[in-house]
């Protein structure tokens, strides 16, 4: 839905009145931040009572609420001023590295080449395809560009083609809650046609007929992903088809075509637990069978080849995942093969299938391999690598009968490259590296290094860092810390260009590996989740304290960030640890973690509670409450912060952050920093086009280079 909003800052200078003009180090006149109301709602369960004095402002639809918002923005304003032409010069820095023309290597699907590309100062990507040889010439699928014009957001994702390469079905989000719109294009007279399927995922796969289209609805109001419908072509909308619908709140579901192309598969899948149903695509009208019966804590998903299916799963205890096969007729996971075996210190996370080969991805020791088989066993081999700070993994590879695989690498101090690799003659080609524009980039002016911090429990945590060969390590230096550490999520010692405008004026930039994510394996995720989440955080603190006693940095100018889950853990560590820094970003931060997982109206709530407990159970909600961030704010110092949501977020709800800010504010016994800056058109993602987000970092690095007084 989309809310029409007044976007003027006439409340917040109502609200806000120059109170002294002081000498600061921030350079900047004294501003009176606004203070919101205090509303108390008691919240009670299990017998405890929770005081909400901010819970009114969860109504995005409240004049008051909008104008608490705006006047948190107008301060913000008003407190950077000084930086906005900084701002405006960092954009045009990291801007500048990018190249504005570029497009992507070309990929072969179904007798098509397929480019994603770029133009000079155009913000949205350009869809086209060139018919038997890349030197055909170009069809313009879909010119986003011109698609968004009138939207503050446009986000397309989706495109799905038509195994007669005539129609193409796409998801459009103009409002970015991430409830996209589902039409179909013609491909060979260009016309759109005028139904639209709302409130999907964006995501759709066409049967063998190219006539009949499945996707995923929602659920309107918790944007659960919950049913799957079929559509045929020609017919109204209202007529598809209910085809599944996933009663199971904690569950969600999604529709694809398998790689050999034989299956139209449903998944469902919650935190602990997969089920798989498969259909033949050439027979749309048939029943879906289900592949194994869900069973709690079993994971598994499927990949088909030849007369078989292949097996990602930890069935009999396979904690870090291994690879079964089932025949096409015996399913069920009592009929599973073993085909590769477990092992205690290889997470298994990912197979690849092609005609004559597979391609196993795999974890050991936090670091990416890839290992290639022939299916006839006659050689297997791992690809080399020479690094401890890099990522690796497949890419874009559609196309099932071919000895081509194409993977991607980057390193801390490498850019993005995509590479091709003759699985046969063991041959590789650089097709793309990505670019760095201006002239002054060399890798060899940056260093990288993985170091080892103990955590309180005697746990090694590992630390990837990256930072320019002349920036001193003595203590003095700034230094970014970087952390996430929830969903298994891993967060790989990446590349990044707009990063080097930190490195570049003396910065160290830091990820810390805490445990919730998977980077050591599928138990370095579970022993940081449910009962045991608060490893999450001491990790974090931890490893910040490692870097200040190996004179990597010093509290006086150590960061820390997150976001999302990320920002749960940025606000976990102020409540526990804010001595240790100068300044926090936390974006979109998950920080009222009782009202939102009792709230079971509240998008995705219920899909999360194999992640972090249930509260109506009573030995969740008193842990949960024992870290919830928005529940321990105290009175004491806090560090500096900086503090960014979207009010149209679907992920972690605005208010979350508002209420967060607004009771730092009632609580903190300092005079540090703590900016509120809500996006007004933008969801969790942040504002849409490739340049655009480019805007938030530079208000993020302007925020960390004002506090060390680098701004000219």
């Amino acid at each position: 839905m989309r809310f029409h909003l007044i976007q003027s800052y006439f409340f917040a200078f109502c609200l806000i009145f120059v109170a002294s003009c002081k000498n600061t180090d921030q350079n900047t006149m004294k501003h009176t931040p606004p203070i919101a109301k205090k509303k108390p709602k008691e919240l009670e369960k299990h017998g405890h009572v929770r005081t909400d004095d901010y819970y009114w402002l969860n109504d995005r639809e409240d004049q008051e609420v909008l104008d608490y918002l705006t006047a948190e923005n107008g301060y913000y304003q008003a407190m950077t001023a000084h930086t906005k032409d900084f701002q405006a010069a960092l954009y045009e820095e990291m801007k500048s590295r990018i190249k504005e023309d570029d497009s992507s290597v070309p990929y072969k699907l179904n007798g098509f080449w397929y480019i994603t590309k770029y133009e000079t100062g155009k913000e949205y990507p350009i869809y086209s395809r060139k018919k038997g040889t890349l030197e055909a010439e170009p069809e313009i699928l879909f010119d986003c560009n011109k698609m968004a014009e009138g939207h503050e957001f446009f986000n397309l994702r989706g495109i799905s083609v038509s195994p007669d390469n005539t129609l193409a079905a796409f998801g459009l989000d103009t409002v970015s809650r991430r409830q996209y719109y589902i039409q179909i294009k013609n491909l060979e007279t260009g016309e759109i046609y005028p139904d639209k399927i709302e409130n999907t995922t964006g995501s759709s796969v066409w049967a063998n007929d190219n006539k009949t289209l499945f996707y995923t609805k929602k659920d309107p109001v918790t944007l659960r992903s919950d049913k799957i419908y079929k559509h045929r072509l020609g017919t109204p909308t209202e007529e598809d088809e209910l085809i599944f619908h996933e009663d199971d709140e904690t569950f969600s579901t999604f529709v694809y075509k398998t790689k050999s192309k034989k299956y139209i598969v449903i998944g469902s899948v919650s935190t602990l637990t997969s089920e798989y149903q498969v259909l033949p695509a050439n027979t749309p009208d048939g029943k879906f069978e289900v592949f194994s019966p869900r069973k709690r804590g079993l994971e598994y998903s499927i990949s088909h080849y030849g007369d078989s299916f292949y097996v990602l799963t930890n069935k009999d205890d396979a904690t870090n995942f291994k690879l079964m096969k089932a025949k096409e007729d015996q399913t069920n996971h009592e009929n599973w093969q073993e085909f590769i075996s477990h092992r205690e210190d290889v997470l298994l996370e990912d197979v690849e299938i092609f005609k004559d080969h597979y391609v196993l991805s795999e974890r050991e020791n936090g670091l990416n391999k890839m290992k290639i088989v022939r299916w006839d066993d006659t050689d297997s081999y791992y690809l080399p690598i020479e690094s401890e700070t890099y990522v690796m993994g497949p890419t874009t590879n559609l196309d099932f009968d071919t000895d081509k695989l194409r993977y991607f690498y980057n390193a801390m101090t490498s850019p993005y490259s995509i590479v091709e690799f003759d699985m046969d003659t063991k041959e590789k080609s650089v097709l793309k590296e990505q670019e760095v524009l201006g002239g002054k980039f060399d890798k060899a002016n940056y260093r990288s290094e993985r170091v080892w911090a103990t955590a309180r429990d005697g746990v090694k945590v590992p630390i990837s860092l990256v930072y320019h060969k002349d920036t001193k390590l003595d203590g003095t230096s700034p230094l970014l810390q970087y952390g996430y550490g929830s969903y298994g999520a891993t967060i790989d010692p990446y590349f990044s260009s707009t990063r080097l405008s930190l490195l570049d004026r003396g910065f160290v930039y830091a990820i810390a590996h805490v445990r919730g994510g998977e980077y050591l394996g599928r138990p370095w995720y579970e022993d940081g989740k449910l009962l045991t989440k608060k490893n999450t955080f001491t990790d974090f603190v931890d490893c910040s304290k490692f870097l200040i006693e190996n004179n990597y940095t010093s509290p006086g100018h150590l960061y820390a960030m997150g976001g999302s889950a990320g920002g749960l853990l940025m606000g976990a560590v102020v409540n526990i640890a804010p001595e240790l820094y100068n300044g926090i970003i936390a974006a979109v931060p998950f920080v009222d973690v009782i009202t939102t997982m009792s709230d079971d109206s509240i998008p995705l709530t219920t899909g999360e509670y194999d992640e972090w407990g249930n509260p109506n159970d009573k030995e969740y909600y008193d842990y949960m409450l024992s870290y919830s961030p928005y529940d321990n704010v105290v009175q004491k110092a806090y560090p500096n912060m900086y503090v960014s949501t979207g009010l149209h977020d679907s992920q972690v709800q605005y208010w979350e952050p508002a209420k967060w800010v607004a009771k730092l504010r009632d609580y903190k016994t300092d005079d540090n920093l703590l900016f509120l800056d809500t996006n007004m058109d933008a969801g969790h993602g942040g504002a849409s086009g490739r340049f655009e987000a480019i805007k938030e970092t530079a208000k993020e690095f302007a925020f960390l280079l004002d506090l060390e007084g680098k701004i000219p």
